[in-house]
Parts: C-alpha cells; sequence; structure tokens
C-alpha cells in the first residue's frame, strides 16, 4: 500500500512539474537578450548559405563527386565551394533534394526572423513568411514542370525534388492541364494576399460590357417623314437612358458616345436629303434632330449636376460616389502596437496552497463560533492579491453582528487588513476578503491578449486589470461617460492612468481618438508627448503638447466648451442624437462637408493632479469642468480626473455629480473612502495596484495591471515613428469672454444688466454701508439661500464693487461711499 501511495503521488508531481519546465524555457526564449543573440546567429548563418548558395553554381558541378566520395567513403576531401565541405552539403542538399533553384529565397527569409528577434524594425512576421515561402515552392513547381529534371550533365535540378515530385503526382492525376491550373491559381491567391489593387485589376480587365444598340434601322425608311420622326424621338430617349446609366458605370464617356450619335443622325441625314427629299426639308429635319440632341444632352447634364451635389467632395476618393468614406486613409499605413512591447513580468508560480485555504476557512469559522454566529458552508475563492471566503449564515443571523467582527477575524488570520462585503451582490452570500501571502502580478500584456480585449466592440476599450476570480474587467469608456481616479501616494494610481491610456492606443486608431493631456507634476504624462502627430490635441499655436501650466489649463478647458458647443450645432443640424449616430452619417456620405460637417473624432481629457489645479485656480478650473462633463457625454469628449488628494474641498459636490465612475485606490482614512465611493472600504485596500471600482450600485475590486515606464517609453516609440498627420488634432480658440469664475477665484469680466441678480442693488448697498463684504451678510440681509448670495457676491467681485476673496477674511469693499456706488449702478443698470 505504501508503494502504490508513493507511486500516486509521483505521478501527482510530475506534470507540474513538466508544466514548470517548460514555462522556464518560455521565460527563456522571451528575454530579449536571448532573442538578439539567436538573430545575430541566424543573420551569420544565413551569409554564410548565400556564399555557398552562389559558389555552388560557379563552381559547376566538379563538388558533385567529391560529395559522393566524402559521404560513401569518409575519404577526407576538399571542396571548390567558398563554404568548404558544409557549404557544398548545404547547396547540394537544397537545391537537389529541396526547392530546386528557389532555394535562394531562403536568405532573405532568415534575414526577416533575424530582423525580427533582434528588433531592429517592427515587422509582419506571419505575412512576410508567407511571402517568401510561397513563391519559393511556386517556383520550384514551375521550373520543374517547364525545364523538368534538366540535361543528363546537369548537376543542380531546376525544380528540385519538392518540385518534381509535385508535378509528377499531380500531372499523373490531371495531366499537365492540372499543373497549369495549379500554377495559375497560386498565383492568384499570391498577387490577392500581397496587394489590393489585384481584385479591381483584375474586374477591370475581365469586364464584360455590351455592345449599344445602333439607330440605324430606319434608314430605308425615309420617305415617311412623321412616322420616322416618332421614331427616332421614342429611340433618343432610350438612348438618353442608356447614355445617363453609361455615364455611371464607364465614368464619363457619355459625352463622346452624344457626339458620335450625332453626327451619325447629321450623315443619315444629308444621305436621305440628297435621295428623297430637297433642301429645305433636309435643313428642317436637322434642326429638330439638333433640337433633341440638345433637350437629351440638357437633361443628362442636370442629372449629372444632381448626382455631383449629392456626393460633392468625393473626387479625391477616385469619383467613387458610392464608396464611404474611411477615416483611417489618410494614415492607411498605421500599425497599432504589438504585445511584444509589453513585459511578461518573471514571477514564481505559486501553486493553490489548499491547506492554507482550509486553514483560514476553520479560523474564519472559530471565530464566529466563539461569538455564537454560525454558519452553513464556506467556499474560497482566490484572486492575484487576495482570496474570497463566502459563507452562508445560519438562519436568524443577522447580517451585522458579522460586519463588527472585522478586526477580530483580522486578529485571527494573522492579516494587516481583511474587507467584509455584507451581502455580495446578486449572492445569499457574506464575503471575507483576505490578502493573498504571495501576491501575483497582473501584466498588460495579458490583458491585452486575452480573448475578450481583442473580440470587444467597446467604443473606447478599457482593460484595467482582473477581478478576484481572476477574469480580465473591462469598461467602455464611452458609457462611464467621465472617470474620477484618486488614491494616496504611491498606491497606484500613475499606474492606473498609464494602463487606461495604454489600452486606448493599443485599440484605437489616431483617426478616431485624440487626447488632451493636462500634468500640473510634468513628469507623469510627459511620456506621451511624442504621440503629437498620431493621438494629441492642442490649442493652435501652443508648443507645450502636456499642459502643465495653470492659465494654459483654464484656456484649454474654455477651448473644450467651445468645441463641445461646436458639436452640437452640428448634431442638431444632422438631426442625431450622439456622435456615433452622426460619424455614422457622414461616412456614408449622408453629410457634405460643404454644409460645414466634418468627422468628429473622440476626445478623452487626462488631468493628473487636479487638487493642485483647484488649490491655484479653484473655480476657474471647476467650472469648465462640471459643464464639459454635464453635457460632453453625447459629443464624444470624456474626461479622467486624477488626486491624491480625496478631500471634500478637491472632490466637490459638483463634481462628485457629474463623474459617476469612480476608480479608487487606497487612501488613508476611512472619511476619503467615503468622499470618493460614498462609502467605506478603500482604506481596507492592500495598496500596489489593488482597487475598487464603482461604476453602478455596488464597487468591483479589481487588481489593476501593471505598465512600468519603459513599456509606456517603448509603445509611444511605436507609435511616434510612424507616418502621422501634419500637426496635431487643432482645437478651437477659446471665449475669453465666457464667465466660469465662483467663489473660490472667479474671473473678472463684463457683466450685462441682464444677467444681473434682482437684488443686486440692494444688496450692493447694504455691503457698502455695512462695509462688510461677505456671503452670509447677504445671506441673512435678505433671508436667501448660500447659492444665491454666492452669485450676488460673484456679480459684486465682476463689477468692481468689492475685491477677490481672502481666505475666510470678508471681502474688501472697494466702493467707499454710496455717492460712488451710485455712480457705479447708474453705468451698470
Amino acid at each position: 500500500m505504501a508503494k502504490t501511495e508513493k507511486k500516486s503521488k509521483r505521478k501527482k508531481v510530475a506534470p507540474s512539474k513538466i508544466k514548470t519546465f517548460f514555462q522556464s524555457v518560455r521565460a527563456f526564449f522571451a528575454d530579449r537578450r536571448v532573442q538578439f543573440v539567436l538573430g545575430a546567429l541566424i543573420v551569420a548563418f544565413a551569409v554564410f548559405f548565400c556564399f555557398s548558395y552562389v559558389s555552388f553554381f560557379s563552381a559547376g558541378g566538379s563538388d558533385h563527386d567529391i560529395l559522393e566520395t566524402y559521404v560513401t567513403e569518409g575519404r577526407d576531401a576538399k571542396a571548390a565551394n567558398s563554404g568548404g565541405i558544409g557549404g557544398a552539403v548545404i547547396a547540394e542538399y537544397l537545391v537537389n533534394e529541396c526547392f530546386g533553384w528557389a532555394s535562394i529565397l531562403l536568405f532573405p527569409l532568415l534575414v526577416v526572423w533575424a530582423i525580427r528577434l533582434m528588433h531592429l524594425y517592427e515587422i509582419r512576421l506571419m505575412r512576410w513568411t508567407l511571402m517568401l515561402l510561397v513563391p519559393m515552392v511556386w517556383f520550384s513547381i514551375f521550373f520543374s514542370f517547364v525545364i523538368g529534371e534538366g540535361f543528363d550533365s546537369w548537376y543542380a535540378s531546376p525544380g528540385g525534388a519538392h518540385g518534381n515530385l509535385i508535378t509528377g503526382f499531380i500531372g499523373q492525376m490531371v495531366g499537365n492541364v492540372g499543373v497549369i491550373i495549379l500554377l495559375v491559381v497560386m498565383l492568384l491567391f499570391y498577387m490577392i494576399y500581397v496587394t489590393k489593387d489585384t481584385i479591381p485589376w483584375l474586374q477591370e480587365k475581365l469586364a464584360i460590357t455590351l455592345p449599344k444598340k445602333k439607330d440605324s434601322d430606319n434608314v430605308e425608311e425615309t420617305e415617311e417623314v412623321d412616322e420616322e420622326d416618332e421614331e427616332d424621338g421614342s429611340e433618343d430617349e432610350d438612348d438618353e437612358d442608356d447614355e445617363n446609366e453609361d455615364y455611371d458605370d464607364e465614368e464619363g464617356d457619355e459625352e463622346e458616345q452624344d457626339n458620335e450619335d450625332v453626327e451619325e443622325d447629321e450623315i443619315l441625314i444629308e444621305i436621305d436629303g440628297t435621295d428623297e427629299e430637297d433642301d429645305d426639308e433636309v435643313a428642317r429635319r436637322f434642326d429638330e434632330m439638333s433640337k433633341r440632341t440638345t433637350e437629351s444632352v440638357d437633361a443628362g447634364d442636370e442629372e449629372l449636376s444632381m448626382e455631383v451635389e449629392k456626393a460633392e467632395g468625393d473626387e479625391d476618393t477616385g469619383g467613387d460616389m458610392l464608396r464611404p468614406i474611411n477615416p483611417k486613409d489618410e494614415l492607411s499605413y498605421y500599425k497599432p502596437p504589438t504585445i511584444d512591447l509589453l513585459d511578461e513580468y518573471e514571477q514564481a508560480a505559486h501553486s493553490i496552497d489548499r491547506n492554507e485555504q482550509a486553514a483560514n476557512a476553520n479560523k474564519i469559522v472559530e471565530v464566529l463560533k466563539n461569538f455564537g454566529i454560525d454558519i452553513s458552508s464556506i467556499k474560497a475563492t482566490v484572486g492575484p492579491t487576495i482570496t474570497l471566503y463566502e459563507i452562508t449564515p445560519a438562519p436568524g443571523v443577522r447580517i451585522s453582528k458579522i460586519r463588527n467582527l472585522e478586526d477580530d477575524i483580522a486578529m485571527s488570520l494573522s492579516a494587516l487588513c481583511i474587507r467584509i462585503v455584507a451581502p455580495i451582490p446578486g449572492k445569499g452570500t457574506i464575503g471575507i476578503e483576505v490578502p493573498n501571502a504571495h501576491k501575483q502580478i497582473v501584466p498588460m500584456a495579458s490583458l491585452l491578449n486575452s480573448r475578450k480585449y481583442k473580440e470587444t466592440d467597446m467604443a473606447l476599450p478599457l482593460a484595467l486589470g482582473k477581478t478576484i476570480s481572476n477574469e480580465v474587467y473591462m469598461v467602455d469608456m464611452a458609457k462611464m461617460p467621465h472617470l474620477l481616479v484618486a488614491g494616496a501616494t504611491g498606491m497606484g494610481k500613475s499606474v492606473g492612468l498609464n494602463a487606461i491610456i495604454t489600452s486606448l492606443l493599443y485599440k484605437m486608431h489616431p483617426a478616431y481618438l485624440k487626447f488632451v493631456m493636462v500634468d500640473p507634476k510634468m513628469v507623469e504624462l510627459s511620456l506621451y508627448g511624442v504621440l503629437e502627430k498620431h493621438f494629441l490635441a492642442k490649442l493652435e499655436g501652443e508648443d507645450e503638447l502636456i499642459i502643465t501650466d495653470v492659465n494654459k489649463v483654464v484656456r484649454t478647458l474654455k477651448s473644450l466648451c467651445v468645441e463641445m458647443d461646436n458639436r452640437y450645432k452640428l448634431l442638431q443640424m444632422a438631426s442625431v442624437r450622439s456622435v456615433k449616430e452622426y460619424n455614422e452619417k457622414f461616412l456614408n456620405k449622408e453629410l457634405l462637408p460643404t454644409k460645414g460637417h466634418r468627422f468628429m473624432p473622440y476626445i478623452v481629457v487626462v488631468i493628473d493632479e487636479y487638487g493642485d489645479l483647484m488649490m491655484t485656480a479653484g473655480r476657474e478650473v471647476e467650472q469648465p469642468i462640471a459643464r464639459i462633463a454635464q453635457k460632453a457625454r453625447a459629443v464624444g469628449i470624456h474626461m479622467i480626473i486624477a488626486t491624491q488628494r480625496p478631500t471634500t474641498n478637491i472632490i466637490t459636490g459638483t463634481i462628485k455629480a457629474n463623474f459617476p465612475a469612480r476608480m479608487a485606490f487606497r487612501v488613508i482614512s476611512a472619511i476619503d473612502s467615503r468622499t470618493i465611493l460614498d462609502r467605506s472600504g478603500a482604506n481596507q485596500l492592500q495598496g500596489r495596484g489593488d482597487m475598487l471600482f464603482l461604476a453602478g450600485n455596488d464597487p468591483v475590486r479589481v487588481q489593476c495591471a501593471l505598465v512600468e515606464t519603459k513599456e509606456v517609453e517603448r509603445v509611444c516609440a511605436h507609435i511616434a515613428k510612424q507616418q502621422g498627420y501634419q500637426q496635431a488634432y487643432i482645437l478651437p480658440e477659446p471665449d475669453e469672454a465666457a464667465d466660469f469664475g465662483g467663489e473660490g477665484g472667479g474671473m473678472r469680466g463684463e457683466i450685462t444688466s441682464d444677467k444681473l441678480d434682482p437684488l443686486f442693488a440692494e444688496a450692493a448697498r447694504a455691503v457698502v454701508l455695512a462695509q462688510h463684504g461677505s456671503t452670509s451678510l447677504i445671506q441673512r440681509k435678505f433671508n436667501v439661500g448660500f447659492n444665491r448670495a454666492g452669485r450676488i457676491m460673484d456679480q459684486l467681485c465682476q463689477t468692481g464693487i468689492v475685491g477677490e476673496q481672502e481666505g475666510s477674511k470678508p471681502r474688501q469693499v472697494l466702493c467707499t461711499d454710496e455717492a460712488d456706488l451710485e455712480f457705479r449702478l447708474k453705468s451698470l443698470l
């Protein structure tokens, strides 16, 4: 019995060891240094093969007998090949035993593989491999079919053993005709794969055009003038329709055909007039024919002008009026970043410790029993960072009793902190989230290489990380529509922003997406500055691609407000409700650029360190952000703001109301967690990318994907070295007269009497008489709410009656007496 138990244990261990071995081998060859060395070796072999191949033909058949002697008798021999015996053997084998003369194509194939392994240039390896292997096979069959095995004196088989075998087999089965068909079909498929112009060229060459009916059936019936005129009229109408159709199909040949018809009719009239009618009759019929021809041409021109007007602006696409517009045409050769630009982090493959799970489960059950709480069942789900223990309490147990035991359970498990989810949404269980002893990194490459990300149909897909059940967690930015990111310093906030931007860069074409990036710290988002001509948007004349100056931030936000208003006007003109519907109409040429319509890419505004902007600019920044957040969803403008100070004076009620999606990393206190999520929980996270994502009623715990700086640099470099637009996406000029000011630091500007509050004059007199400028004074005097009193105080500031706010101190009253005030009021009212 003991021996059988040992054997069974060995059988269970063996597969894991094999799996670990293959993982280590894969990790070894994934190292870029190993790949570079392999590429260098392949280059060396390719050069050696090239010299050996050329020398094989230059040496003639002198090496053939030497090789036979060397192989059969094993005697020392000196080959004439410049590659020695080894080069002669390789060339002899590849030429005579493989692909014949076409074996030379192995040289560029090896070079392509070496370039890819050495990461000298981003090459689509599979495409280039097929583009070189298929011609090698085709030429092998072609040479063997056309030339055969050559003469007896030939030392090199033209098609090689491969070509001879394929040609002989197919020739035996279907004859020479079958070999020719095979070669033609292979060539056709290859040309279709290599270039997209093959099918249009074939369609043009093989197009069948039916000859037009000639109006020559009535040449002999010219005596009956009236009947002939009626027949000619009906036939001319048919010719007119045929000519209009021919214009659409044959790109404007109808004018030449009309001229030919007119000349033919003139000849017929001259013949008829000479034989049977006098000169007056000929002149009359000539005038009638000319009149009918002119009417036909005019009708054709009118229909042509209507078609041109309908498809105006399509001349650049070659006159194909039915072909939809493709925004990618300008950057048709753009290639998205590849997965190998991201790192696959080497981490120890810790197997799931069943004993540890069972021990934790028993400890949880024991603690609950000590406090008089019985449970029916317990189940564990292992994630990358935490393990979720789902417990089903016995009937009659109050959930609040379990929730209050959080610290006791944490102490029994010797855990830093745990989190209790009571109850789990959609389930009749209570969740206890316990940190794993060995935390796993979630590489960004694993998310972008997942089937869920590749097959998604989201407009703006964000691959954020993995859930407790190790599933890829994705959200659609277009549906959120704005995102608030918060977390303490060093908890993964900046890495989360990089993961969001990277997932968009991998999925979106530059024609469909633009970024506006604001970085007061000047270092977090500076890596993306090289994407100016691909993905960035900016104000015209601005040199800063990543905005760092507060004044420029305000101008850019105002410019986005103008862009938002302009887009809404275009949506109104097009009678649509969203940017998606508008772009569909525009691409299908239902909206004309001549009427002011244009393609609208999505604009994602990324603001890092929003707290710093609030401290320096206050409501001057908050108000345009709130306006964009309230209205910009339908026109494709979305915002992501991040802060490490989730306090109420930074994340105000206005911001929270307009940013329904929240991404919370670990914070210091439960108060900060409630500021972000309206509930506690973010203070119980583990840090290092552990986060709660709230996009509905209940938050989801996610381990954020890791994207390091070097990975972002490689991705940006890959995009930047490709062809881009002439310049960045230009935002409209901001409306400097727009008033986005507030009590916390508004802009002073012109204000008209129709915008003043009805209590403005009375409030101004009260403030001047009291020489005390405060919002609370207006509240008490006129029995109004705080918001209205604040607006009146802002108006007093803008008209120069009171000064700017100075912290908690009352505002300075700039009007010294009532006479000065009345003079100001008269100029305003």
